[in-house]
């Protein structure tokens, strides 16, 4: 059976700060890059910038952006399952705003123990009045059927959910929309939100950001503490560059490091993981030395550490995803670019690197944009045999690829 991967009960074992899937691996060095899977862009999906969870017999489940039953108008992505022979099934493809159904799944996937699958959609749904819909939350049955727990009306509402949603010992799913929630920002439909849905649909803006100090624009999921202190990032606001911020249990907003912009980072995309003292650790798209992204620590008290400063091509260039620790306190990732020649603009088409704790970075993989994929968006996952992930594009069919990195 699946379990959710944010499950609160699996927080309550970590005595400070949750790691929703902290993801605790041994030290690694990566061998060779095998494909498993390499999206065909047609009914099977196409463009998967989400990340992938296990089950208990293999199976990898994720998201494409596109693709799926309606792929001769370009798709409105699907749910997919891959077999551990490679075979992938698609369990659902979304219908598209038209039919009142979601469209472009950009975040991961959790579960529940009875094998429903939770998610996002950024755009469609039926009850908002943006061209292409407002987004969804939504779940898929073990059996494939779809419902929609939550359709985004935009304004106080919020609209476009980019990132996974997180859960609670109860069930109820949690996550931020990019934008709503009130006034300012875009168009002044607000600067986005966190809400929280119960199983039976409700939903309930937690928090609406209100830009400039406060912050703006949250892309990426959150992170549980065992106090139900909530903590994420937003892309914007602050002194301009970002923020990580905590939301308490009453729904009250701290905003704990405000990005600078310049050697410190900027544009935090990346999700939040903790260590067992309580410290942060994160990426942000752009800012460091060479203005590419970073790799950073925050501590309890508010100071900011730059672990790594990306200076594009060889060594990466920015970095999204979350980031996953192993036991002698390395870190894994993925960044977008970089890498080397070709793909984006030539500044390469990605990597998988490994970050030391006296700050020394190894690439464990750079992507050619040829049959090994290329632009790896989404987490890295970690089974027993190596760190799993997927490349948004590139592979055979140009469309994406499920990939493993052996280790030893």
């Amino acid at each position: 059976m699946l379990s959710f991967i944010a499950v609160w009960s699996k927080s309550a074992q970590v005595c400070a700060i949750t790691l929703i899937l902290f993801g605790l691996l041994a030290d690694a060095h990566a061998e060779s890059d095998v494909v498993l899977y390499a999206f065909q862009g047609a009914r099977d999906g196409s463009a998967p910038e989400g990340g992938l969870i296990p089950d208990a017999a293999g199976n990898l489940y994720g998201t494409t952006v596109s693709g799926g039953r309606h792929y001769k108008r370009g798709g409105y992505g699907t749910v997919f399952k891959l077999a551990p022979d490679g075979t992938e099934t698609v369990l659902y493809a979304f219908r598209g705003y038209s039919r009142g159904d979601g469209q472009e799944p950009l975040g991961g996937l959790i579960a529940d123990q009875a094998g429903n699958l939770f998610g996002t959609t950024s755009s469609g749904g039926s009850n908002c009045p943006q061209s292409d819909g407002c987004g969804t939350v939504f779940r898929i049955s073990p059996d494939g059927r779809e419902t929609i727990l939550h359709a985004f009306a935009g304004g106080t509402d919020g609209w476009a959910p980019y990132g996974d949603l997180v859960a609670d010992r109860h069930g109820n799913l949690y996550g931020t929309t990019y934008m709503g929630g009130g006034s300012g920002c875009f168009e002044g439909e607000g600067c986005g939100t966190v809400f929280r849905i119960t199983l039976d649909g409700k939903e309930e803006v937690i928090y609406a950001f209100a830009g400039e100090s406060y912050g703006a624009y949250p892309v990426a999921g959150l992170l549980f503490d065992k106090a139900k202190n909530l903590y994420g990032v937003t892309s914007e606001g602050g002194n301009g560059a970002g923020t990580v911020f905590r939301i308490a249990a009453d729904g009250s907003e701290s905003v704990l490091y405000a990005f600078e912009g310049g050697s410190d980072g900027q544009a935090p995309d990346g999700k939040l993981i903790a260590d067992k003292e309580g410290n942060l650790y994160g990426t942000t798209a752009d800012g460091g030395t060479s203005g590419l992204g970073t790799v950073y620590k925050l501590a309890g008290d508010g100071s900011e550490t730059v672990l790594y400063s990306f200076s594009g091509g060889s060594d990466g260039d920015e970095p999204l995803g979350r980031l996953l620790f192993d036991s002698s306190g390395n870190l894994y990732g993925t960044t977008l670019v970089g890498g080397g020649n070709g793909c984006v603009f030539g500044a390469g088409c990605g990597t998988v690197f490994k970050l030391a704790p006296n700050g020394a970075e190894t690439l464990l993989h750079v992507f050619k944009g040829g049959n090994d994929g290329a632009l790896p968006y989404a987490d890295l996952i970690k089974k027993a045999d190596g760190l799993y992930g997927t490349a948004s594009s590139g592979g055979p069919y140009c469309c994406g690829t499920v990939f493993k990195l052996q280790i030893r």
